[in-house]
């Protein structure tokens, strides 16, 4: 990665440095969601513990299995929806920028 922040030399051409900045995108792109998806496990845990767990101790009751199960899986479709409208948006931008551009 080293090589990708050095001045470019005549030996490089455009499509290799189009290259070397798309894989850098995709790394950052990668992190992103990884760091996305442990905030996301990090505040559902915090959440769910908080609203399901009156005494913590060495075991979970049934009730408090049954909540922290429907908790979680509150978290994740809420998430989800989120995710899917979000990604729509985008792509609704990314489409009319492209017809302004023509």
């Amino acid at each position: 990665m080293s090589d990708f922040f050095k001045s470019s030399s005549s030996s490089s051409s455009p499509s290799d440095m189009t290259a070397k900045k798309e894989a850098v995108m995709n790394g950052v792109r990668s992190e992103i969601a990884l760091a996305s998806a442990q905030e996301l496990i990090n505040k559902t845990n915090e959440k769910c513990f908080a609203k399901c767990i009156a005494k913590p101790g060495t075991t979970l009751s049934s009730s408090e299995e049954t909540c922290l199960s429907r908790c979680l899986e509150r978290y994740l479709e809420t998430f989800n929806i989120i995710s899917k409208t979000y990604s729509a948006r985008l792509s609704r931008e990314r489409e009319q920028r492209q017809l302004n551009q023509i």
